[in-house]
């Protein structure tokens, strides 16, 4: 089941033609054809920030919070802040009793920046540095996840407090190639039962549990018992072999959203009958009492919350080829080569003749979208909407070329 079948009165949102799956829930067509987001013309956002100019929905954004909750309303929400973090995304988080899980120094100021409370704060990251370790212990955040042997001396030796942390741990299931994973110990081997162990041999730290991580962009919800499956059976040794009960299973992120029109997407609601029947099953077959669990959805709650508005600055019709519609973006986010974008007109309304034509950036290895349908007329000075950019578009975007990096509005109805 998705948000709109959640959520029924936002079906109304969107005019026929504009894929309510992708665009953000307020985007609208005007009676001048011009894209709306959040009640405001892009044409006018463009107008006032320049372009390239992402565009963030804040009541997208929460809603997709709220439809989690809805769901999953026995399970712990953290926002994985790396999708799309600044200090009014993670207030909406914490407005909404959403945690922010965290992975630099850089985030973890913002999110404090924000109002997160640090209880609510889980620091990741495979390569955290003892600043890093200092500065998060120091803020008393709620959870370190350990991610590498090193890092459980490092930690031990700079807290003057109890520290609850989570160990990462890679699963065996076919989805994740554990030989090729930075992050986390492996089941195979012993390396997440000896990471468990050395944890616990340290007098300042608390291992509250185990965290997991299996995207990204999962679309089947099954990957996720077999998962449980695998963490409630480590849960279980260390209760035999330490006579230590875990109490917290975090199983992350990674749950797919459409880029494009058809794309799949993981439903919450799938999600939580997965995590239920797993449970239960692997609870009573330990004979383990049911852990708290977590989720850190950031992409599905992020994506499809923003655009980014381009301006049109060169069309090239090759004889016999390809017709190129080049932008004057492209350092605002990370490559799409290869993705499926949605791509629409945002300041007149689309005549019926259209044509494919591939979407590039400025620099040399951009391209924003392949073969997409766009006006056969289009032409320099025109304004583009990319949907889907609210995750890994600002939170990764560059100045290559010595080109700047584009504003971020939020809009809100």
């Amino acid at each position: 089941m998705t948000l709109f079948e959640l959520l029924p009165s936002l079906k109304h949102g969107l005019n026929s033609h504009l894929d309510r799956a992708i665009w953000p829930l307020s985007t609208h067509v005007d009676e001048r054809g011009r894209l709306c987001v959040g009640g405001v013309a892009a044409a006018a956002i463009a107008a006032e920030f320049g372009t390239p100019t992402h565009v963030v929905d804040e009541e997208d954004f929460r809603t997709r919070i709220r439809c989690y909750r809805a769901a999953l309303p026995g399970v712990e929400l953290i926002y994985a802040g790396k999708a799309l973090l600044s200090v009014a995304v993670a207030g909406w988080a914490a407005d909404e009793c959403a945690g922010v899980a965290v992975c630099s120094g850089g985030e973890l100021a913002t999110a404090l920046a924000g109002d997160v409370p640090p209880s609510r704060i889980i620091l990741h990251g495979n390569a955290k540095t003892a600043a890093e370790l200092h500065d998060a212990v120091a803020a008393g955040v709620g959870r370190l996840v350990i991610d590498s042997p090193s890092e459980i001396a490092l930690l031990a030796g700079r807290v003057r407090r109890q520290q609850s942390v989570l160990v990462r741990v890679i699963p065996d299931i076919p989805a994740i190639d554990a030989s090729d994973q930075k992050f986390g110990f492996t089941l195979a081997g012993g390396q997440a039962a000896g990471a468990v162990k050395r944890v616990l041999d340290q007098p300042s730290l608390t291992l509250a549990g185990l965290h997991c991580q299996l995207g990204p962009q999962v679309t089947d919800a099954g990957l996720y018992g077999a998962a449980i499956r695998q963490m409630m059976a480590l849960m279980a040794e260390v209760r035999d072999r330490h006579q230590v009960a875990l109490t917290e299973l975090n199983l992350g992120g990674g749950h797919a959203v459409p880029y494009s029109s058809g794309d799949p997407e993981l439903s919450p609601r799938a999600l939580a009958a997965v995590i239920d029947a797993a449970l239960r099953s692997a609870c009573a077959d330990y004979r383990y009492p049911r852990p708290r669990i977590m989720i850190e959805p950031g992409r599905a709650i992020a994506a499809r919350a923003g655009i980014t508005l381009y301006r049109v600055i060169a069309v090239k019709r090759q004889p016999g080829g390809r017709t190129f519609v080049a932008v004057d973006g492209m350092s605002d986010g990370p490559p799409l080569r290869g993705a499926k974008c949605t791509v629409a007109l945002a300041d007149r309304h689309a005549p019926a003749a259209t044509a494919p034509v591939t979407v590039v950036g400025r620099h040399c290895e951009d391209e924003i979208a392949h073969d997409v349908e766009l006006p056969a007329d289009i032409h320099p000075g025109e304004l583009l909407a990319v949907a889907g950019t609210g995750a890994y578009h600002y939170s990764m975007g560059s100045s290559g070329n010595l080109v700047g990096r584009p504003a971020a509005n939020r809009r809100r109805r």
